[in-house]
């Protein structure tokens, strides 16, 4: 009887594994079809408040002293640096968060100084507002960081900013706002009305619906969604077929040993098209890459 048993048994998981092997080769290639989408995640941060005040404060604090060298040699020989006093209190809202990670806040820095120096770059040459693409969203911190950028050029432009978390649906943000209870992106970035009307705020996996944004011409691109090589790669492709000589591409997390895919893209697109690349990666926690068109 126990002879039999453990046969049947047997049987039972190699059949079982043999349909897991099949649902696998079945499902996995139908999310790669534009029509059939990839589920969204509901609640990322969370259902519940996870910090207090307190919590976050202290997590805040320490989090604005950690500066990257790098960033901060940029920023001086730049000549443009985003307002600290506004860009603390950003950071608290939509960066400050409760993970295992060290927080950093230097990517919004970097992006502001180099969208700016841009900016000043091409205001005589490009009547045209900007448009600039930024892949992960999350909270809104970058998004709102480069519509600053605009703001003090003076110069007109629109952001485009997607990510797989929605907009418009109330949850935790794993943030000190979550002490007023769950509130939509929209609600969170309330503070920061005149740096949200340069936004479009688009939900989807980016490598389902960035083929359908329609846009024609990108002078600036944020690329910080899924950190695989192919993910980089696919956004990188979109971006580099509608930019001109001197346009950039902003690359976060390039950084050897934690995103390892984001680093081999970076250098693919070095070696093998015609972009310049200066490395920020005196920092190992946390590195950077600007890449301009030649």
């Amino acid at each position: 009887m126990m002879i039999s048993y453990i046969k049947e048994l047997k049987l039972k998981m190699i059949l079982f594994r043999k349909i897991k092997t099949f649902l696998k080769l079945i499902i996995g290639p139908l999310y790669n079809i534009p029509i059939i989408n990839r589920p969204l995640p509901k609640d990322p941060f969370g259902k519940t408040i996870i910090g207090t005040k307190e919590k976050y404060l202290k997590l805040h604090r320490k989090a604005i002293l950690n500066l990257n060298k790098d960033v901060i040699d940029f920023q001086q020989s730049s000549g443009f640096k985003v307002n600290e006093k506004w860009f603390n209190n950003l950071a608290l809202h939509t960066q400050t968060c409760i993970k295992k990670s060290q927080l950093n806040f230097n990517h919004g820095r970097l992006i502001y100084s180099v969208l700016s120096k841009y900016i000043s770059e091409i205001n005589e040459k490009e009547n045209n507002p900007l448009t600039i693409l930024e892949t992960g969203t999350a909270r809104g911190f970058s998004a709102i960081c480069m519509s600053k950028a605009l703001i003090d050029q003076k110069k007109s432009g629109r952001i485009i900013s997607l990510d797989c978390i929605s907009h418009n649906q109330k949850m935790f943000w794993n943030s000190i706002s979550d002490l007023d209870g769950p509130k939509t992106r929209s609600n969170l970035l309330l503070k920061w009305r005149e740096e949200l009307s340069n936004i479009i705020f688009i939900q989807g996996w980016s490598k389902e619906i960035i083929e359908r944004l329609g846009i024609q011409r990108i002078n600036f691109a944020f690329l910080d969604a899924q950190h695989t090589k192919n993910d980089v790669l696919l956004e990188f492709n979109y971006v580099y077929k509608r930019q001109q000589s001197g346009d950039l591409i902003v690359f976060d997390d390039v950084t050897y040993g934690q995103f390892d895919g984001v680093c081999e893209a970076v250098e693919i697109i070095k070696n093998n098209y015609p972009y310049e690349i200066l490395y920020l990666d005196s920092d190992q926690k946390r590195g950077y890459a600007i890449a301009t068109k030649k």
